[in-house]
């Protein structure tokens, strides 16, 4: 029996998944303005997740030996508990999306940017998009309101209300 949007539960929680990732990598969608709606909540929710938690980070040492056999210590940053907990939330929230290369980009420049880089999506959010509107919240005192919708009018076709949903 289908519900709200006229789906079932996982269709509509498919949906959602989509459009928030969607949303998350290109910072502004058109849908419908019930999609819309309905994305806003979630998408404002995930933020607030990335945002508690994007600067909890663990510095280690490791050591290691080198080629000739001297000790070595490097020092390296890693998620915290709570940080990797969160990230795995979100990442059940979400779908990963793969970065694309440019044209103007070099195949070997390509490669070298995006070696080390397991999840791009959840890279921007928590390296990009939560310490942006982390410091808009310690400016203006306030959290939340992250997206707008505005409204386009009748598609046409089958007279669907339009909408883009944007980050501000």
């Amino acid at each position: 029996m289908p519900g709200k949007l006229g789906r079932t539960a996982e269709e509509r929680v498919a949906l959602l998944r989509n459009q928030a990732s969607e949303l998350l990598w290109y910072g502004k969608i058109t849908t419908t303005k019930a999609k819309a709606k309905e994305l806003q909540p979630y998408v404002e929710k995930i933020i607030t997740k990335a945002i508690k938690v994007y600067d909890d980070n663990v510095e280690y040492d490791e050591k290691t030996t080198d080629k000739k056999g001297k000790e070595i210590t490097v020092k390296g940053v890693k998620d915290s508990p709570r940080k990797l907990a969160v990230r795995r939330e979100l990442m059940s929230k979400l779908r990963d999306l793969q970065e694309v290369k440019p044209f103007t980009e070099s195949k070997k420049a390509f490669k070298a940017r995006t070696e080390d880089i397991q999840h791009p999506l959840m890279e921007k959010l928590f390296n990009e998009i939560a310490p942006k509107y982390a410091q808009r919240a310690e400016e203006k005192g306030q959290g939340g309101g992250y997206t707008r919708i505005y409204t386009l009018g009748a598609r046409r076709g089958d007279n669907a209300e339009e909408a883009i949903i944007e980050l501000v």
